[in-house]
């Protein structure tokens, strides 16, 4: 069989949604999925290949005729596509120098962040017998790098980042958006978070806007992050759970500014400084979070404070956008688009009041 029609068959077959071929045997990938799983015991097959090959029985039968004379270019193609290892779960790479790379020179101004972030992250993998999950909780206001320290992450302990089948991003007001239908969300939530770690151990969840979760909602993920060794006769103490949230801005900004009029370096802040503020914050708070069981229980490891960004961080956010671009650029459109944006408090003009979140947008206003 000629490999050269491979990627235009792939192509075509993708194409045929709502096809009944498509209904019945499943994506391309899928099928490739399931070829090693069934016609050679490959070392790489994994859970998921198992589930996958259960689910499309029938597929073999279907396309045998595609790999009866090419069996070692095939594997060959599958895996330079697909991840094969030898051992252990394909989707996870752990990447803790990469992560601490990133860290350092793709975030700004977070000093906190990085180290606290970095630590507990790379403590917890290094731990073969964690005795619960990890749960980080990321404070600060909008624009300063909670959701993008959590991509980051995903980015670092994932073969496929956010798209990981191992990776859950939840937005509280947009998944969980009604207040009477708490029940029925606690249902869902906990049969996808119990049927997740089945699939994959060391599953990642993220819940970005926090503290916009119904109580009830946030008392039904617990028991994955309390003290047991199983629950339902899952064991949950690989899982790492992060949860996004604005509250707290407040009493960081305000620590800051203080800092700063005392005339004293950024970096002098500590958590120790910050850490109890944005748990009194939280607990007085709107919100699920407030009374939640999380926080009561201080099944929280870490509670991260991301500060205000200032004049000087949003120019390297520029930069970074230029360059993710491949935009030269010179140090006159840094700064003109950093003076585009809004600086609070009023006396000062010291903090960003987005941050760096419009700034990929604002670019573009400033390009020949």
């Amino acid at each position: 069989m000629n490999l050269q029609w491979l990627p235009l068959f792939c192509w075509c077959f993708q194409g045929m949604k709502g096809n009944i071929i498509q209904q019945h045997l499943g994506t391309f990938s899928e099928i490739f999925h399931f070829i090693p799983g069934q016609i050679w015991k490959s070392e790489c097959e994994t859970k998921e290949l198992r589930d996958i090959s259960k689910k499309n029985a029938n597929t073999l039968e279907a396309w045998s005729f595609l790999i009866q004379d090419s069996y070692q270019e095939i594997m060959s193609w599958y895996c330079s596509v697909h991840e094969c290892c030898k051992q252990g779960d394909c989707r996870l790479i752990n990447n803790i120098t990469g992560l601490s790379h990133d860290l350092s020179i793709k975030l700004h101004g977070q000093h906190l962040a990085k180290e606290v972030v970095m630590k507990a992250v790379k403590g917890f993998l290094a731990n073969k017998s964690p005795e619960k999950a990890l749960a980080l909780s990321f404070h600060g206001c909008s624009g300063t790098g909670k959701n993008f320290v959590a991509k980051i992450i995903a980015d670092n302990l994932y073969q496929d980042g956010l798209r990981s089948d191992c990776v859950h991003f939840y937005i509280a007001p947009f998944h969980f958006p009604h207040a009477r239908l708490v029940d029925v969300y606690k249902s869902q939530l906990q049969r996808l978070i119990l049927t997740a770690v089945q699939q994959c151990r060391q599953s990642l969840f993220i819940f970005d806007e926090a503290e916009k979760l119904h109580q009830g909602l946030i008392d039904a993920i617990m028991p994955y992050i309390d003290y047991h060794d199983h629950v339902n006769g899952v064991d949950f103490r690989e899982s790492i759970f992060i949860f996004l949230s604005n509250v707290g801005g407040t009493s960081i900004n305000r620590v800051v500014l203080d800092n700063w009029r005392a005339g004293r370096d950024r970096e002098e802040i500590t958590m120790e400084d910050l850490e109890h503020l944005i748990q009194k914050e939280v607990t007085t708070s709107k919100g699920g979070f407030a009374h939640s069981v999380l926080v009561a229980e201080n099944l929280i490891d870490f509670f991260i404070p991301f500060l205000p960004l200032e004049y000087k961080h949003v120019k390297l956010c520029v930069r970074d956008a230029l360059h993710s671009r491949g935009i030269k650029y010179s140090v006159d459109i840094l700064d003109e688009v950093a003076k585009g944006m809004l600086y609070v408090p009023k006396e000062e003009n010291l903090f960003s009041a987005q941050g760096c979140k419009s700034v990929s947008q604002r670019v573009n206003f400033f390009l020949p």
